[in-house]
């Protein structure tokens, strides 16, 4: 219960980023955070009063149970973070739809390679500018040569992608709550 996701907006109501109920509960009783539901804001004494619903996750406490936050709202932190993507295997299936560059298809994930357009045996770097997704076929037939020494050409010009905070977001939280999608889809 402690690990379940809680949606972090700043001052502004922009998203920020994903923390823990158990850091939720600790900004929400150290007065750093309001708790946010249907448009309201609740601080802590506040948010006790507030009824468990069907729908909801209730934390035991003391005097029974309070219902765990879903999003909290930062009253004093105004920043928008930068949103730094890091350069994994799933962030460029991501970025090129799970799709060969090459021929434009889209086999299984596990039937898709990262290729190298420089090959780095000619000094190709691991970057997003030098990196596509690529099926086993087109990665074979492409071998240690670039697309235009193989006579094939990229669907795409490989380029590092630009994600907002809330694009980050739901790809980093499998099932966001439904509490998020406002926020979400305004950020």
């Amino acid at each position: 219960m402690l690990t379940l996701p809680v949606l972090l907006l700043n001052r502004h109501f922009a998203p920020v980023s994903v923390a823990t109920v158990r850091r939720a509960v600790v900004l929400l009783f150290s007065d750093a955070a309001h708790a946010v539901d249907s448009g309201e804001t609740y601080d802590f004494q506040s948010w006790l009063t507030q009824p468990v619903r069907s729908e909801d996750d209730g934390l035991p406490i003391v005097g029974g149970e309070v219902r765990v936050p879903r999003v909290l709202h930062l009253l004093r932190y105004d920043r928008a973070p930068r949103v730094a993507v890091r350069l994994t295997r799933r962030n460029l299936m991501i970025r090129d739809g799970f799709q060969c560059q090459y021929c434009g298809r889209s086999p299984t994930q596990r039937d898709l390679n990262v290729d190298h357009v420089v090959p780095r045996s000619r000094g190709g770097l691991d970057s997003w500018e030098n990196l596509v997704v690529s099926c086993r076929t087109c990665n074979l037939r492409k071998g240690r040569r670039t697309p235009t020494e193989a006579g094939m050409a990229l669907l795409s010009v490989p380029h590092r992608p630009r994600w907002t905070t809330a694009t980050q977001i739901r790809l980093i939280t499998r099932e966001p709550f439904a509490e998020w999608h406002p926020f979400l889809q305004a950020g």
